[in-house]
């Protein structure tokens, strides 16, 4: 579980199924112009269809055990708002993951998703061991671009037709940060933005909300 004041990161459960679903129902036109989309079946190709809650928990936990993934639920003032999972995670000589997420409509604009994100790339350097975190984005999704941006993700170039998203191939803004590039920690730089004071002192072992 990673932690920062009103934000909570923790694994996925079957039993957040209700939960899940609620904030997933009450989003679905917030949420419809970002979400992947599975692509139309060639002639030769199987007929894949979107999984189940349980199919989906079932999935991410056997990429977890793996050590492929890390899937989280976002709670924020004790209530679940969201999902961030680090995904795709590759060891050997590139140790890099991507970063997805989404956020209840209800609480963006509170900085809960910047937080996350924080305590996320944090845990992936200082505890999972990771080296580059990446984030692709649409570019008309203005929201998640900004969410980067604040917290000093680079912005890395363009990946066309990248993912299947409502419905067609979308292009992609790709931005990247490197352990190297936020030694004192991304959610103490995160939060020294936000107070006004980003060149505070440094000090990653007392930052609240670090794992350890």
């Amino acid at each position: 579980m990673l932690v920062d004041g009103d934000v909570v990161l923790r694994p996925i459960r079957v039993r957040d199924q209700r939960a899940w679903r609620e904030v997933n129902r009450r989003n679905r036109d917030w949420l419809r112009p970002w979400e992947a989309t599975i692509p139309p079946p060639t002639p030769s190709g199987p007929i894949t269809h979107r999984p189940t809650y349980r199919q989906m928990v079932r999935h991410l936990r056997s990429e977890a055990n793996a050590g492929r993934m890390l899937p989280f639920v976002i709670e924020y003032q004790g209530r679940l708002v969201g999902q961030l999972t680090v995904a795709g995670i590759t060891w050997g000589s590139m140790c890099s993951g991507h970063v997805g997420y989404w956020v209840d409509q209800s609480v963006a604009g509170r900085g809960v998703m910047p937080t996350a994100v924080a305590l996320v790339v944090d845990h992936c350097f200082r505890t999972v061991g990771l080296h580059r975190i990446e984030v692709c984005i649409r570019p008309e999704n203005r929201p998640s671009r900004r969410v980067v941006e604040k917290l000093g993700f680079r912005e890395e170039g363009l990946r066309p037709r990248y993912l299947h998203i409502d419905g067609a191939w979308r292009d992609h803004l790709v931005y990247a940060l490197t352990a190297e590039e936020v030694p004192e920690g991304l959610l103490g730089r995160w939060q020294r933005a936000r107070s006004g004071t980003p060149h505070g002192p440094r000090n990653p072992q007392n930052t609240p909300g670090n794992p350890g």
